[in-house]
């Protein structure tokens, strides 16, 4: 049975519970559980970290506490029972714990090993707490170490400071708010000091100082290691000041035997001693421990024939020094006992041993040696600090080992009361002695006895220093043969009091003879009394005594004999008989020196005060004596204070008339003497006196009257001091008073206490008058007469006093003195008169003051440091007395408050004040005094809060806050009544508000209490709403309808609003223990004020519209807190507003505009959510869905939700750590909905500014000239001003839009854009030239030109482009499931781009296919991003048109201002062809078109619309041979007309390409494909289309011998033999054709593929003859492999390892349409940057290597048959040459061209290997398999290298070589979007020469034959200059193109100034080789690329692109590719290849 438990209500749970049972509860070991109910050994409960999950555990996994419970029941609170500094640490620490490993992550690794330390100490010093072993001291020191810690953690990781009292955490509920306020203060200070609070709050009234702290310091001994003296010895320690060159403690004495250990058994580990009561001007002092080393033994250590062993002389050894400056600060950090090392000096001369320490110091290292080793004393000291009671309890373990207390010679600087003392200090200083007839000097030992008057040797009264006992002769070193010997040995003598009148030392001098007896003969003595006659001790100076002769014989048994004599010269001179008889002579020569100090409490030197304790002897010198009083030390008053005043008192009662005044001067110096803070001490002990031994009954009478005649005096124009220091006496005077009367009604029963009382209201009346004088006194005469005393005293001479200061009038001092000491007499008076009697005095005192606040300002001071000493008396803490004086003392604050005088007292006292009334407040009512005090203070409390916080004093600031908080605190609704009732009018209220408005708003705004001091800011909170709440039913009642006014509303508002949004009532920024805590206490504040703000706003009617638009803003600020219940309250006041803007405008634009203003700032400040967004909505419809605007309303409240969702992405953007790219599409998306949405052109403005900055920043030079052009578009041509905006100065609109068109130029200009900047400087011309500014007309036409100089001249890349998915709903609102197309930055494949946008969205998962995803992935919760490349496809541009238009300038059209993008993908429709797959090759081809044309604003644009159209097998093949041939025919015209002349290795390599494309393959498969009679039976329709390929064809074979022709005639006899196998092969081409179809007879051989090397070769520009050796010598090792772009591998498996991922490239690996792959590989083709264009042909050529992955090499090299190839080799090197095509993303960009700048020579070795790696990059996936050796004549191959040199600046990426013999690589076509691509004359299609035949797109492998890698490399790797100049650069080709269409021909048939990267030189484009292209290029329709936007595609190796298009790369294609190309192709690739060419 479950039952409810009753005293087992909480535990801590101390081993793990999985809870793995039914209704079981997890826990953890330590968390804390509450325990609800038990059954049979479980609970059921829950754990505090989590109180709505309860559920059952066992019992005995809980360690059970004891606990406080309240409010039993269902919702009881749990206290644990224990210190509340235990609980506080255990929360602590949990908090920490997670914040220190937060620390960890974020690298803050100092701290986090602080931290870590501080943290295992709080966990040590917490259990020390619990073990529950520790006394009251020490757990009161672990309480401060531990709130030490937890400040200081709290401080370093910015949590809440707590307030303490007591180490405990204070509650603000019961103490005042200023006195919270100072608790902070402290705990703050205390935390910055680390040591204990208390030191820092400040003295604020001036209490007496403290009492300083001395310091001690422990000196323990713990070896002396100088066993080489083998005696015993004595070591002094003493402590010694340098600068003052004396001893100034005891000294401390050890005794040690020969082997070094102490002398005494029992003080083994007890040789220490406690050097006491140093102060801290002796810590300041130069001082030196120093320690003499005295031997015991014979005369000489290593002498032992001087004296008998048996003789024992004490003999100086060495000493030994160290310098406190050193170790002090060791020492004084440590805690524990440090050890030192002293080394042990001896002295070299005995006679200077007197200061052998003073030599050591000053370091006179010849009058000392250093001992042999390091050795000596061994040391340990330590520092301790406090009074001795407390370093006794403190260190119990030092005097646990008997430690010697070591004094200092004299007084401390405080002077104990109970500290009795009498010692005499002794120095034996020197002697002077006759050498007495003998040869050498004496050895003089010294004898001190201390002998009583009766001649008996006071025993044990000799103290050698402490740690030993006292001995009763002590017998001096002995210094070796020394006459006049020093040893300033100091001896204490510890005399008892009551022995030391009478007794004397004496002093005898023995010789120490070193002969066989040794014995000490006795020669003379002398002696000195202690006291003189008239009873004053000795005095402390040095006395010289005579030595008087005697012998070993004399007895001093008869002392008074030698009494009788004069000790010194003093003496003798007092007694001048000296009978003749004596037995003792003077040695005339011979003197003693001693010096003595006496330190006695009890013992006097003075006489004048042994006068005055013996007055009864001279009765008649008693005004005498107590003149003289004054001149006595204060050190001699304090030892006989008692004494001293009972003599007063018996004189006083001797003769009252005569001596009271005297009497009462003399008492009044003693009391003023005590408050010296040297004698504070003896304080207690004048207390105890009056108390306990006072007995003067009748004094009172004469005191009242002396003390009332001074004052009555005071108003006389005479010297003050002695009535000023009869005044500062008051409060012991009257000690005396109130004790003498109380002993007179004792003595009495009470008799004359009417009298007494009269007296006393007299005296009173006397005290009035003193204040009341006005401060005239203050500026009288400054030369005064000194008052006359009743009786007679002689007066005092005239003295001058300093004037108080120069300007300032000076306070009366009386005044001041008496105001100062006024305070104290209240107890006193308590014990005569009852409360309120004492508190009518006091009030009439003060009230007697001058209330003027001009007197001066150090009058004030005074004046109020009495107020204040009145308000912490006992006096005021009565509430009877309260009630009398608070008036008074609210007056004078208040006079001074308007002044604003003396602010930082004043606030002083009202803390004082207000805490007193706090604490009576819990026991009675204090309603009364409030009431006065919010009379008085309340309205000047605000005016000094708001004078002081504009001037911003934040410590006056803070002390006057917390008095108004506690006023306001202390309220209750009756006195929030009464004040609102006392306002006279409405405009006093009103000011009223406005003033506590303002300060409530001050105070949140100005945040006058730090951050940290939470406990403080929610208690402020707290009270502001209270009052609040009591003052809103005011502004209400008197404020609104006809007296409406707006500023108080206004004011009110904008508290609410400051309070609401305050950053320390955001509970949710806290962890929830907090929450919790702050919840329990106070609620939810923010709740609070907006439930008023909302019926303020509903009270409010009609004048609503007064705040419409103004509080928009605001209101938008508070709904946006994330407290949903203020959101709920607050956001349908916009409805509200809204509504009442319709009724009274007809619309409600005001609150529109303001609301989306004001949304834009909030949100990027980083407030409101997801929630606000979605709760906005749904509360707004609602609401307006019953209005008649309704529409209106809907459409705007749908606007305003559509910005928060783009404004909250923007902020979540900036806010991360977000990419450039994700910003920019953020803010695109914004500034997109500012200007077409909401039409607000000044925040679309700032955004395009943001928008161009971050655009700057990632370099993206054009976009930011795209984005600054829109602001630009908005302005005009006028001279119309505008304002300062931004960063603009205020200017004319024509100055502004002309400074932007410059901006926008430059940024053109940096982003290589400059055919869209030139439009922009033909505008400013004009402007300049409307305006005859011909001088700017200049400068813009020289820009103007300076740009067309560098579209043709400088390098231009062509970028990618990529189209990207992003699915998902984690993806941010702008990108949330759309497509964009995104152009890539310079160098970028599709890799880098897909790792880059992976970079960017971590969370996202790449898609892995181009299909359009479904909808189970666009609604999940997950982002996903599909990648791949497109082509662009340009609009019609007329350029592109164009025949001799430069590739250079089309190239920019081609990939600029362009919208639609295309992506091809290759399918099978039926099953595929296992013979001929490109029977069912088909292609898919999607054109997307965006949003806005690129580049624009953005590198990316959302997709608007996809179109998708399929493309049939033959329709590909008759664009690829189309292109070819129009290639072909470009090229060859070029050389016809002449415009390439000279080096003929272009046109070589080109009829190569293509003559051995046909004959190995090439358009032979088109033929087995669509001339097949099966295929034209089972398609009918395309008859037409077989027709024109037909016709193609046949057109190629006949441009191929137009070619030849040309060829023949160019030709070099070197290369003849090359000009002859292109001859045999053409005609082996034509039969193959033939043999297919006999139209096409003579065609065949033409089209079957060549992939000769030569091909390859010839299709590039020439090359050096070292180049060729070197190609060829690679040709021969055979391992050659050509990759796209011009590289050439060492080794084939490199090329393996280029390859791309499927993903990345659509070509990959899969037989793409070859036009896709040319397209997918758009940057490559268009031409590389950096390369001349000739490169590009290699890069055509790779771009068609094959991929080899699944093609054994072998496919590549099958033997031919003179007519044709097996099918199954076309059908390879078909594969392999479109395989490569596929997948190379860029066939065109060469490599080499992309990495090199310019064409400059470019050896194999070089340039070649070195642009590898990049190749890899960009290619898509192009292998090639090892090149077999193949030999080659080296003039065969030159030519042919040279000329495939050539072309290969131009070619399009190399296709892999088909053919055995024949150049393994053709320049492929390059993909119809790579720019090279005509030139390359495979551009499209097919590597090698321009192989276009369908076996060049077959995959073929690269590098069949030996041969033809060689060329390749040479291809890769030529020098541009390398090449034949003519054809370098001026000769300009006829572009051929094997995949452009017809027009595009025409276009390139222009020479331009550069290389033109199309065709091969001097091969006609055999048509099948168009064809190819033209597959390749599935891209292009048939007809002529769409021209582009302008995009000069200017840079030298760049190819133009017009018609090749990037393929898509991320999608795979399949690896074969079909035969059929489409024409369309064909034309494009022709026309790539002239461009190629004419840029060439």
């Amino acid at each position: 049975m479950w039952t409810p438990t009753e005293e087992e209500k909480i535990g801590v749970v101390i081993c793990n519970f999985r809870g793995s049972l039914s209704q079981g509860l997890t826990l953890e070991i330590g968390e804390t559980v509450q325990i609800l109910e038990k059954c049979e050994g479980w609970y059921r409960g829950f754990s505090t970290r989590k109180p709505t999950v309860k559920g059952i555990f066992p019992a005995n996994y809980v360690h059970l506490k004891k606990a406080v419970i309240t409010n039993r029941g269902q919702y009881e609170t749990v206290v644990p029972l224990e210190d509340p500094i235990v609980t506080e640490v255990t929360t602590t620490l949990q908090e920490w714990a997670v914040l220190w490993k937060q620390l960890y992550v974020k690298h803050k690794v100092d701290l986090f090993y602080k931290l870590r330390h501080v943290m295992n100490e709080l966990i040590d010093l917490r259990r020390q707490m619990l073990s529950g072993h520790l006394t009251q001291d020490q757990i009161r020191d672990v309480k401060r170490h531990i709130t030490v810690r937890l400040d200081w953690g709290n401080e370093h990781l910015g949590l809440d400071l707590v307030p303490r009292k007591d180490f405990e955490m204070v509650d603000p509920d019961q103490i005042s708010v200023s006195d919270l306020y100072k608790m902070h203060l402290s705990s703050r200070h205390s935390v910055q000091q680390s040591t204990s609070q208390g030191d820092s709050i400040r003295q604020r009234h001036g209490e007496a100082c403290r009492v300083p702290v001395p310091h001690h310091l422990f000196v323990s001994l713990k070896s002396f290691t100088y066993n080489s003296i083998g005696e015993d010895t004595d070591i002094f320690f003493s402590l010694y000041d340098m600068r003052e060159g004396k001893q100034i403690s005891e000294k401390f004495m050890v005794r040690l035997n020969k082997n070094g250990g102490p002398r005494n058994p029992e003080k083994v580990d007890r040789l220490c001693a406690l050097f006491t009561d140093l102060s801290n001007k002796d810590m300041k002092r130069d001082l030196y421990i120093v320690s003499h080393v005295i031997r015991t033994g014979r005369m000489l250590l290593n002498d032992s024939k001087k004296g008998p062993p048996h003789v024992q002389y004490r003999r100086p050894y060495g000493c030994a020094v160290l310098a406190m400056s050193d170790v002090l600060q060791t020492i004084s950090e440590l805690k524990e006992e440090k050890d030192f090392v002293l080394k042990v000096y001896t002295c070299n001369n005995e006679n200077e041993w007197y200061q052998i320490h003073e030599n050591i110091i000053r370091k006179s290292s010849t009058k000392y040696t250093a001992p042999s080793t390091n050795y000596g004393l061994i040391i340990s000291l330590q520092l301790l600090r406090g009074d001795m009671e407390q370093i006794r309890r403190e260190n119990p373990m030092i005097f646990n080992r008997g430690v010697a207390i070591t004094r200092k010679l004299g007084f401390p600087d405080v002077i104990m009361p109970g500290d009795i003392r009498n010692d005499l200090y002794l120095t034996l200083e020197r002697g002077d002695f006759e050498r007495g007839g003998k040869s050498v000097q004496k050895n003089i030992e010294v004898t001190v006895y201390v002998l009583y008057a009766d001649g008996e040797v006071l025993k044990d009264c000799i103290s050698l220093g402490s740690g030993e006992a006292c001995i009763s002769e002590y017998r001096s070193f002995v210094l070796y043969h020394n006459n006049g010997p020093r040893w300033s040995e100091v001896v204490k003598l510890p005399i008892p009091i009551d022995r030391f009148r009478g007794s004397h030392l004496r002093f005898e001098f023995r010789h120490c003879s070193t002969k066989d007896k040794g014995e000490k003969k006795l020669f003379g003595f002398s002696f000195t009394p202690l006291m003189r006659e008239d009873g004053t001790t000795l005095s402390d100076e040095t006395h010289e005594l005579y030595v008087y002769k005697c012998d070993e014989n004399t007895t001093f048994s008869n002392h008074a004999l030698y009494l009788g004599l004069p000790c010194c010269k003093d003496d003798f001179n007092g007694c001048p008989n000296i009978p003749s008889s004596l037995i003792f002579q003077r040695s005339t020569k011979e003197t003693l020196w001693i010096s003595t100090q006496l330190s006695s409490t009890k013992l006097t030197q003075n006489v004048d005060l042994l006068a005055l304790l013996k007055w009864k002897a001279h009765p008649d010198r008693v005004m005498d004596i107590l003149g003289r009083l004054r001149h006595v030390s204060g050190e001699e008053i304090v030892k006989f204070l008692q004494d001293i005043l009972d003599t007063l008192f018996s004189i006083l009662d001797d003769n009252t008339d005569k001596y009271g005044p005297l009497v009462f001067q003399s008492l009044v110096f003693i009391i003023n003497l005590l408050r010296d803070s040297k004698y504070y001490h003896f304080r207690p002990v004048m207390d105890t006196y009056i108390q306990k031994h006072f007995a003067g009954a009748l004094a009172y009478k004469e005191l009242i009257r002396c003390l009332k005649w001074y004052m009555d005096r005071s108003a006389e124009v005479v010297r003050q001091d002695h009535i000023q220091e009869a005044m500062r006496a008051l409060e012991y005077l009257f000690k005396f008073i109130v004790q003498s009367r109380i002993l007179y009604s004792r003595a009495t029963c009470g008799m004359e206490e009417d009298q007494f009382r009269t007296s006393i209201q007299e005296l009173f009346q006397s005290i009035r008058f003193v204040l009341s004088l006005d401060s005239r006194s203050s500026e009288t005469l400054i030369f005064t007469q000194a008052p006359q005393p009743p009786a007679g005293q002689a007066s005092g001479a005239v003295s001058c006093t300093q004037p108080w200061s120069s300007n300032a009038p000076r306070p009366s001092p009386l005044s001041a003195a008496l105001l100062n000491s006024f305070p104290a007499i209240f107890d006193e008076l308590l014990q005569m008169f009852t409360v309120q009697e004492v508190a009518e005095f006091v009030r009439g005192t003060l009230g007697s003051m001058p209330s003027t606040v001009h007197i001066g300002q150090s009058m004030d001071v005074v004046k109020l440091q009495s107020i204040a000493r009145t308000v912490d008396s006992r006096l005021f803490s009565f509430p009877e007395s309260r009630r009398i004086l608070l008036p008074v003392v609210l007056h004078h604050i208040h006079l001074h408050l308007r002044q604003q005088k003396e602010l930082l007292i004043c606030s002083g006292i009202l803390s004082s004040i207000f805490s007193i009334i706090k604490a009576s407040s819990l026991e009675t009512s204090v309603q009364e005094e409030v009431e006065m005090m919010v009379e008085s203070l309340l309205d000047v409390l605000l005016q000094t809060l708001l004078a002081i916080m504009s001037k911003s004093q934040s410590q006056e600031a803070g002390e006057y806050v917390s008095c108004l908080l506690s006023l306001l605190r202390q309220m209750s609704d009756i006195h929030f009544q009464h004040l609102l009732d006392n306002f006279q009018s409405k405009e006093e209220l009103k000011e009223f508000l406005l003033k506590i408005f303002c300060v409530f708003r001050n105070l949140m705004k100005l945040s006058i209490f730090p951050r940290d001091w939470n406990v403080m800011r929610l208690l402020t909170s707290n009270i502001i709403v209270t009052t609040a709440q009591y003052l809103s039913p005011a502004l209400h009642k008197n404020f609104t309808e006809a007296d409406f006014d707006f500023k108080v509303w206004n004011s009110y508002f904008s508290l609410a609003i400051l309070f609401i949004n305050q950053p320390s009532l955001q509970l949710e920024n806290l962890t929830p223990a907090k929450r919790k805590k702050v919840l329990d206490k106070y609620g939810d504040m923010r709740v609070m004020m907006a439930y008023e703000l909302f019926s303020m706003w509903q009270n409010l009617g009609e004048n609503k519209i007064h705040f419409i638009p103004g509080m928009i803003g605001p209101f938008l600020g508070v709904t946006l807190v994330p407290q949903v219940e203020v959101r709920n309250i607050m956001i349908p006041i916009f409805h509200d507003m809204m509504d009442w803007e319709q009724r009274k405008n007809g619309n409600f634009k005001q609150v529109e505009a303001e609301l989306i203003d004001k949304l834009d700032s909030l949100v990027s400040e980083g407030k409101g959510d997801e929630n606000y967004r979605e709760l906005f909505s749904l509360l707004l419809l609602e609401k307006i869905e019953q209005e008649t605007w309704r529409e209106t309303g809907i459409s705007f409240v749908t606007s305003v939700t559509r910005l928060m969702e783009r404004l909250l992405d923007y902020r979540d953007c900036m806010k991360g750590d977000e990419t450039e790219n994700k910003k920019i599409g953020c803010t695109v998306n914004l500034l997109n909905f500012y200007k077409s949405e909401i039409n607000k052109e000044e925040m679309y403005i700032r955004y395009i500014h943001k928008l161009c900055d971050m655009h700057l920043q990632a370099e993206n030079y054009t976009e930011a000239a795209f984005t600054l052009l829109l602001y630009w578009e908005l302005l005009h041509w006028e001279e119309r001003p505008l304002r300062e905006f931004l960063h603009y100065p205020a200017q004319s609109e024509w100055h502004r839009k002309e400074g932007l068109c410059r901006k926008v130029i430059h940024y053109f200009n940096k982003g290589k854009c400059w055919e869209y900047g030139i439009p922009l400087c033909r505008e400013l011309a004009f402007q300049y030239e409307a305006l005859y500014d011909y001088q700017s007309l200049s400068w813009i036409r020289k820009m103007e030109a300076a740009y067309y100089d560098n579209i043709m001249e400088q390098q231009r890349l062509e970028p990618e482009f990529f189209r990207v998915g992003f699915y998902g709903r984690k993806f941010p609102f702008f990108l949330r499931n759309k497509e964009f197309v995104c152009r890539g930055h310079d160098y970028e494949r599709l890799e880098a781009f897909q790792q880059r946008m992976l970079g960017e969205f971590p969370q996202a998962i790449a898609m892995q296919h181009p299909n359009q995803p479904d909808e189970s992935i666009l609604q999940s919760d997950a982002q996903y991003l599909q990648i791949y490349a497109v082509t662009p496809v340009p609009e019609s541009a007329d350029v592109l048109q164009l025949d001799r238009v430069p590739d250079r300038i089309k190239s920019f059209y081609r990939v600029n201002n362009v919208r639609r993008f295309r992506y091809d993908r290759p399918f099978h429709k039926v099953p595929k062809d296992r013979e001929n797959e490109f029977k069912s090759l088909w292609i898919e081809r999607t054109t997307l078109i965006l949003t806005h044309p690129l580049p624009g604003i953005s590198r990316w644009f959302e997709v608007e619309k996809r179109e998708l159209v399929e493309v049939s097998p033959l329709e590909n093949a008759i664009s690829v041979v189309e292109n070819k041939n129009q290639e072909l025919r470009t090229l060859i015209s070029q050389y016809q007309h002449k415009q390439l002349h000279g080096n003929i290795n272009l046109l070589s390599m080109c009829l190569n390409g293509v003559i051995d494309a046909a004959v190995n393959g090439g358009i032979a498969r088109y033929q087995e494909a669509f001339f097949d009679k099966e295929y034209i039976s089972s398609h009918p329709e395309d008859t037409e289309k077989i027709t024109q390929l037909k016709d193609l064809m046949q057109e190629q074979v006949h441009i191929l011998g137009v070619g030849l022709a040309v060829h023949e005639k160019l030709v070099h006899p070197e290369m003849r033999p090359l000009h002859k196998k292109l001859i045999d092969q053409f005609q082996m081409m034509r039969s193959s054709l033939c043999h297919g179809l006999p139209a096409f007879d003579k065609m065949g051989s033409a089209c079957s593929g060549n992939s000769n090397p030569r091909g390859i070769l010839a299709s590039h520009s020439p090359m050096s003859p070292e180049s060729i050796k070197l190609m060829h010598r690679h040709s021969e090792t055979g391992n050659l492999v050509i990759l796209t772009d011009g590289m050439v591998v060492e080794h084939p498996e490199d090329i393996y390892r280029m390859q791309p991922s499927p993903s990345s490239s659509s070509l990959s690996s899969t037989h793409s349409a070859p036009s896709q792959m040319m397209n997918s590989t758009p940057s490559s083709t268009r031409g590389s940057p950096s390369l001349p264009d000739k490169y590009r042909h290699n890069r055509e050529m790779l771009m068609l290597l094959p991929p080899h992955r699944e093609r054994p090499s072998s496919a590549m090299y099958p033997t031919m048959t003179e007519n044709g190839q097996p099918a199954n080799l076309q059908r390879a090197l078909f594969h392999q040459v479109i395989g490569p095509c596929k997948p190379c993303s860029d066939p065109n960009l060469s490599v080499a061209e992309k990495v090199l700048a310019a064409p400059s020579s470019w050896s194999l070795d070089s340039g070649t290997r070195e642009a590898l790696p990049f190749l890899s990059a960009h290619v898509g996936s192009v292998m090639v398999p090892p090149v077999p050796p193949r030999t080659l004549p080296p003039g065969h191959f030159s030519m042919h290298f040279d000329a495939f040199h050539h072309q290969i600046s131009d070619l399009p990426p190399a296709l892999p070589a088909r053919s055995l013999r024949k150049s393994p690589l053709h320049p492929i076509p390059a993909s119809p979007t790579s720019p090279q691509s005509g030139l390359d004359g495979s551009n499209s299609t097919l590597s090698g020469s321009a192989s276009s035949g369908v076996s060049s797109l077959s995959e073929s492998n690269f590098g069949q034959s030996s041969e033809p890698p060689a060329r390749t490399d040479t291809l890769d790797s030529m020098p541009s200059q390398a090449w034949t100049t003519d054809e370098d650069v001026e000769s300009p080709y006829l572009p051929v193109r094997y995949s452009v269409s017809e027009p595009d021909v025409l276009d390139s048939i222009k020479p331009p100034p550069c290389r033109s990267h199309s065709a091969p030189g001097g091969v006609v484009p055999s048509p099948q080789e168009g064809h190819l292209h033209h597959h390749v290029h599935a891209h292009y329709h048939h007809d002529p690329p769409p021209a582009l936007p302008p995009k000069p595609y200017l840079r030298e190796g760049c190819i133009p692109e017009e018609d090749l298009r990037p393929i898509p790369r991320p999608m795979p294609m399949p690896r074969k590719i079909s035969q059929p190309l489409l024409s369309n192709k064909e034309e494009q690739a022709k026309v790539a290849w002239e461009h190629g060419i004419s840029e060439e």
